[in-house]
């Protein structure tokens, strides 16, 4: 297989797919690791991952300069290798400290002479399919705290973005003992993994996820899904308007907008509206290409060719419907990369494809709204149920909205948190993901099975105690 340089739109890369047979082959070797692991114990565990932590610190350079092809951007594949550290070290911190929480009993049942007690067990082998936008990060960020529950971890990055598994493969050399691989290739590569694994997290599009839950449930294997998004932010009449169109631009095109928590969906209070979209556009106009000098600037290209096409299709779409454009609003095609600037839309509608289907670029569409009812039913009138943001004129007034938004985290004061922070719980709602959260301390406990140890304590009955006694 070849992957693509975002930059130059030229087939530079070459990889072998794994066949059928060689996942099957990483899995059973894999599974034949994962007992002498689980058996290490949590801080045995947490001793080899901050081994690895090391070891990926020696050789962040090269992993960041793989990716940086991949994604053409240097300062987040910097920022990515970095969070995969940091990501390690937390979980090695944490891991035991949950384990040593863990209710084991033994208690009192209802059930009089009978104590439970609870005894608990990884997963053996959990699979990831990751997705292209932040491959890094998205490869291990479940993948992580299932070696720390004690499973073996066998991931499929995306075929898009391979690059970074050859510096990573060198690195994991050095931690032998750690019972994790990668396979290689396409959807199909996917597929047969899911029937190798016992517990599978995909991140990714809705449609496919829909295909993965399928195939996870015709083998009864628990499916985690961490799917698309429409977030949208709410900015309220107290909110200070040139603060908040700063906050509302980071938060919505950070690594040209690929990111499922960007925002692509803006309510501003027509109180607020003339210089708030004034500062909005200013600011967008400020912004600058990573092109031609990949190392100056802030938006480098489209990473999948294909998502260009389709943001350019909701623009051209929306102004089609009637939607003015305020800046941007064209790809340029520039040596054979894809770049769009921020694009402010107006006068959008909410049955636009820009306003309904997830964008998945530096697109910002704004909706003027006139009553803090009419913005909430705008937000929560979506498919998508991720997250959200509140701007408001203090934090109070924000948090008081928040609890109306039907998605699984809300940023107050700020947009995009749930990309900066790990340790809070966000369930998905909606067509956004199925299953645990994959923050917070669940991201980790979702990988343990309990068992229940029922004890007798008293006399276990006998089958005269079932004997049939003429009715009586």
């Amino acid at each position: 297989m070849k992957a693509r340089n975002p930059r130059s739109g030229i087939e530079d890369y070459a990889y072998s797919p794994s066949s059928r047979a060689d996942i099957a082959a990483e899995a059973a070797r894999l599974r034949a690791m994962q007992s002498g692991w689980e058996a290490l114990g949590p801080d045995g565990r947490a001793g080899v991952l901050l081994r690895l932590a090391d070891a990926l610190e020696a050789d962040a350079g090269a992993i960041a300069a793989a990716l940086a092809v991949d994604t053409g951007r240097q300062t987040i594949a910097a920022i990515e290798v970095q969070g995969f550290i940091a990501n390690i070290r937390r979980w090695a911190k944490r891991g035991p400290e949950l384990f040593a929480g863990l209710e084991r009993g033994p208690k009192p049942s209802l059930t009089p002479g009978i104590e439970l007690l609870t005894g608990y067990s990884a997963f053996p082998l959990f699979g990831a399919i990751a997705p292209w936008n932040f491959p890094v990060v998205l490869s291990h960020i479940d993948a992580v705290p299932a070696l720390m529950a004690g499973s073996a971890a066998l991931v499929k990055p995306s075929e898009v973005t391979p690059r970074f598994v050859a510096p990573m493969r060198a690195v994991l050399a050095q931690v032998p003992e750690l019972p994790f691989a990668y396979v290689m290739g396409g959807a199909e590569v996917g597929q047969a993994m899911i029937e190798e694994v016992d517990y599978v997290c995909f991140t990714g599009s809705t449609v496919t996820g829909r295909k993965v839950a399928e195939a996870a449930a015709r083998r009864l294997i628990p499916a985690n899904l961490e799917l698309g998004g429409k977030d949208p932010m709410i900015v309220t009449a107290s909110t200070e308007p040139e603060w908040a169109a700063r906050v509302a631009l980071r938060a919505s095109i950070v690594a040209t907008g690929q990111a499922c928590q960007s925002i692509e969906r803006i309510y501003v209070a027509r109180a607020i509206a003339e210089p708030f979209l004034a500062a909005l556009v200013a600011g967008a106009e400020a912004v600058r290409l990573t092109h031609p000098d990949p190392a100056s600037g802030h938006l480098g290209p489209f990473i999948f060719p294909d998502q260009a096409d389709k943001v350019q299709a909701q623009i051209d779409a929306a102004v089609a419907d009637g939607a003015r454009v305020l800046a941007g609003g064209t790809v340029e095609r520039l040596e054979g990369g894809a770049y769009l600037r921020p694009t402010i839309l107006v006068d959008v509608t909410p049955a636009m494809a820009v306003m309904r289907e997830e964008t998945f670029g530096p697109v910002l569409p704004v909706t003027v709204f006139d009553s803090i009812d009419e913005a909430i039913a705008l937000a929560n009138d979506s498919a998508y149920g991720l997250s959200a943001a509140v701007l408001a004129g203090s934090l109070e007034e924000a948090a008081a909205l928040a609890p109306l938004l039907d998605v699984g985290a809300v940023s107050l004061q700020d947009g995009a948190l749930t990309s900066m922070v790990g340790d809070a719980t966000n369930l998905s709602r909606k067509g956004s993901g199925l299953g645990p959260s994959r923050m917070g301390d669940s991201g980790l406990t979702r990988f343990l099975r309990e068992q229940a140890l029922i004890r007798q304590t008293g006399t276990a009955l006998t089958i005269d105690a079932y004997a049939e006694r003429g009715g009586s």
